[in-house]
Order: structure tokens, then C-alpha cells, then sequence
């Protein structure tokens, strides 16, 4: 055992990844660090046998993110029967073009400049002004092989960091072919985040950074016609089925990388892509697969600062002229927020169902009077009035409302004191929770009104403007 573990190489620790820049006659390094993950490449355990002093190196050019792996050890393990080292090189080769694999010495050559009128791949979405350049959102279909090119050679950096993330420009199970083209690519759209600074040397040519990319995918779903009819035909002139159909947008893949995280800059790529299906007359709904605990905060900041800036989104309140029966009779008095106005902001705003309903219970935990309102500072609270305990009684009822509908199959099965304790525990965390997010949203509201203050000269492009700046320009695609 202990000689296994002497031959046993920690995959996470062993795999470092690079940020190569373009510079004057050579490159440079702007940034390192390891993944988070590394059980879907190299196994549950994330170790790897069979070497001392093992590195992987896994660089990327940082315009188009041109991979090159580089591979070193001090010792490697002698075979003893069917017993050998883990084949790194071929592990990596499921995961990464065969670009990666070419000579280091090429890659460095290639690497000592950016072509003159290079561009991201797509269009030209967006842009907004950070502290260290601008930044642009590119647009783009996964059919186009330029988009392409760059997500197969990024996305292994998915499940690095993403938990239980997975690839979609290629299919793993197609033994025949894996990088095959999908048959659906037109049906994903890519937003690549890049950051364009001016180079040092030549002040008219700009230089780009890969920063990050979501990829969004159309669902089709079914609208009945208003009103009812009985002709269910497609139209009889031209129809883009693609184009037309109503859907639901499920953002599948989001990543800022590691040097370029804790900037709100990812806040502000989700918000771009939001807005774009928001303003989309054909997505109904705007879904995301499979969020993790870092996507889910971001997207409550920006959901609700989005939320707060519709005018009919203040009128969202909790009803504090409901009268609680008391006793109390074990049913949650109807309309404690206007149902009706609910329906239709949700509609407005294509939030997905479950998503909206926590932004109504974060927005009316909100308007609590402090002197019942959860909250972390350490400040001596007023006493509660008799109407404040009332409306924070009302709020409780409400999101326990939402508790047990979500939770029903479950607290079904309790009897009525058990049940009662299961709900009040879950409220303690909802509102620990809410409070902890309500916190971070005006701390984080503060820094971005300083951030815009800062940039008060600098003004975001125009889509419109900006589409017809890209809209026209072809990226050159390598063979990996």
C-alpha cells in the first residue's frame, strides 16, 4: 500500500493551467491555477498512478485558446504484470483536440503574436468598461465552426469547475466518433466574454483575452393559439421553424475562469444574456440546468436588481389587511401577494417558476420593519410594534406556503406537530439564507454605483451598434 501511494500522483494538484499571451517576439504568462475537479478525466479519486513528480501542463493561447499539453515526471512506474502507469496522454486525448498535442516548440512560435484582424468568433453582442479594459460579448451559433473550435478547446475546463458539468459541443458515448458535429448545434447558442486591451506596442491594434462563455439551448414547446382553435397546421408560407417557434432557453454551460472571478464580471455576462432572451419575442421562459450554490447567488443579485428596476415590481407587497383566523385554523389566508400581478410579472419576465417565487419571498422579506427583519449587523433593534409582528407573520405564512407545495409528498407523511417543526426549521434557514443574500445585494449595489462613478465618462455600446460592427467579419478556423 504505502509503495502504491509512493507511485500515486494527487491529479488536481498535478494539473496546472496557463493563460499564454502574445508578446514582443515571445509569450508571457498572465495567469496559473489548478481546476477544482478532476474526477470526470482521471477517475473518483482523482489520483493518477504510476508517476513521481508528475506536472501536466495544459496552456492556453489566450485569444482563440489554442491548447497545448506539455507532460513531465521525475520517475515513471516500471510495469509488473498487468500492473502500469496510467496512460496521461491518451486520457487526455477523450478530452482535448489533437491540437493540444503538437509540439510545444510550435505552439510557442505561433503564440509571439495575435493576427492583426483577429476577432472572436460570431458577432459582436455587447461591450461595457471594466477596470483593466474593455469588455466585449461575441455571439454565435455552435454550427459555425469558428464557435466551435473554441468550445471543444475550453470545455474541458467545465467539469474542472462546474461540478457535475458536462460537454455539449461533442458526444462522449459515440464510440465511432466523439467530436462529431451534433446534429442539434444549431440549436445552442455560445456568448464568448472576452476582454480587449490596447497592446503596449502597437496602440491601434487591440489585443483579446479569453475571460469566459455560456452556451444557451432552444427547447421548442407547445403554445396553444389564443383564441382556442381547432387548425393546428403550421403556416402555409415560408416558416423558420428555428427562428419562430416559441421556446424555453436553458442555459446550460457558464464560466468566468479562475484570474477573472470575484469582479462581478460574471453577474454582468449573465445579465447580458438574460436581457437578450428577455427582449426575445420567441423564448417564453428562461431556464437553467442544474445551477450550483456560486451561479445560484449571482443570479439572485442580478434577478432582483433586474426585478427591482420594473416600475409594477414595486407594488409587490405582502397584504398586510389579511386578518390571521385565530385560532389558528391550519389554512393560509388566499391573496397575501396579488396573485394576479404575480402572474403577470413572471410572464413579463420569463423567470422561471421556482427562481421567481424565491425573488417575491426575497423582495417582500425586503420591505419587513427592521424590528422583525433577520439581518446580520450587530445594531440594537427597535421594538416590534404590533403591526410589525403581524406583517412578519404574514411573510412567514407565505413562504411556508411555498415550503410545503414544494415539499408536500414528504411532510404529507408527518403527523401535524412534526410537520409544523420540519417547516419552522426550513423557515430559520430560508430567512438565514435571504438575509445573507439581501446583504450581499446592497453591499454589492454600493460597489457598482463606485464602479460606475469611476467610469462615468465611458458609456456601453449599443447592441445594435455593436452587431453591425461584427456582423460582417469571418474568423479563420484552425483543423483543431
Amino acid at each position: 500500500m504505502a509503495e502504491t501511494d509512493e507511485w500515486s500522483a494527487n491529479a488536481t494538484e498535478s494539473l496546472n493551467i496557463s493563460l499564454i499571451a502574445p508578446a514582443t517576439g515571445a509569450t508571457k504568462t498572465i495567469a496559473t491555477f489548478n481546476p477544482k475537479f478532476t474526477y470526470s478525466i482521471f477517475g473518483d479519486d482523482e489520483r493518477i498512478f504510476g508517476y513521481k513528480d508528475l506536472k501536466i501542463n495544459l496552456r492556453y493561447r489566450t485569444f482563440d485558446m489554442r491548447p497545448n499539453v506539455q507532460i513531465s515526471y521525475g520517475k515513471k512506474f516500471q510495469s509488473v504484470g498487468e500492473t502500469e502507469a496510467a496512460d496521461v496522454d491518451a486520457t487526455l486525448k477523450e478530452h482535448l483536440p489533437l491540437v493540444a498535442f503538437q509540439p510545444a516548440r510550435e505552439f510557442n512560435t505561433s503564440s509571439q503574436s495575435q493576427p492583426a484582424d483577429w476577432t472572436p468568433p460570431g458577432s459582436l453582442h455587447s461591450s461595457f468598461d471594466g477596470p483593466d479594459g474593455t469588455y466585449e460579448v461575441w455571439k454565435g451559433s455552435l454550427a459555425d465552426p469558428a464557435v466551435r473550435q473554441i468550445v471543444t478547446r475550453v470545455e474541458i475546463m467545465v467539469p474542472m469547475f462546474i461540478e457535475g458539468g458536462s460537454y455539449v459541443s461533442r458526444d462522449p458515448e459515440n464510440e465511432e466518433d466523439p467530436w462529431k458535429v451534433l446534429e442539434d448545434a444549431n440549436r445552442w447558442t455560445t456568448f464568448f466574454l472576452y476582454r480587449k486591451q490596447t497592446s503596449p506596442e502597437t496602440s491601434d491594434k487591440p489585443s483579446y483575452t479569453f475571460v469566459g462563455y455560456s452556451t444557451v439551448y432552444k427547447f421548442f414547446c407547445f403554445r396553444p393559439p389564443t383564441p382556442p382553435s381547432s387548425e393546428w397546421d403550421l403556416p402555409k408560407e415560408e416558416f423558420n421553424l428555428l427562428e419562430e417557434l416559441p421556446c424555453r432557453s436553458r442555459l446550460s454551460q457558464f464560466l468566468i475562469l479562475p484570474p477573472f472571478q470575484g469582479k462581478g464580471i460574471g453577474a454582468r455576462l449573465y445579465k447580458t444574456i438574460f436581457e437578450h432572451y428577455y427582449n426575445n419575442p420567441q423564448t417564453l421562459e428562461l431556464t437553467v440546468e442544474d445551477p450550483n450554490e456560486a451561479f445560484d447567488d449571482m443570479r439572485d443579485l442580478a434577478d432582483i436588481t433586474f426585478l427591482r428596476a420594473l416600475p409594477e415590481f414595486s407594488e409587490v407587497k405582502i397584504n398586510t389587511g389579511i386578518a390571521i383566523p385565530s385560532p389558528p385554523s391550519g389554512t393560509v389566508p388566499k391573496d397575501l401577494v396579488d396573485q394576479e400581478l404575480l402572474r403577470t410579472l413572471r410572464q413579463k419576465t420569463k423567470i422561471v417558476e421556482r427562481q421567481f417565487k424565491r425573488l417575491i419571498e426575497i423582495q417582500t422579506m425586503s420591505q419587513l420593519p427592521e424590528s422583525v427583519r433577520v439581518g446580520f449587523g450587530d445594531e440594537k433593534k427597535p421594538t416590534p410594534t404590533k403591526q410589525d409582528k403581524h406583517q412578519y407573520r404574514l411573510w412567514q405564512l407565505f413562504v411556508k406556503q411555498r415550503l410545503y407545495r414544494q415539499n408536500a409528498d414528504v411532510l404529507g407523511q408527518l403527523d401535524q406537530s412534526e410537520r409544523s417543526e420540519k417547516l419552522n426549521e426550513a423557515l430559520v434557514s430560508v430567512e438565514l439564507e435571504y438575509a445573507r443574500i439581501l446583504d450581499w445585494h446592497a453591499r454589492w449595489v454600493k460597489n457598482m454605483a463606485a464602479s460606475s462613478a469611476e467610469d462615468s465618462g465611458s458609456k456601453r455600446k449599443s447592441v445594435d451598434d455593436s452587431e453591425e460592427q461584427g456582423a460582417a467579419k469571418k474568423v479563420r478556423v484552425e483543423s483543431a
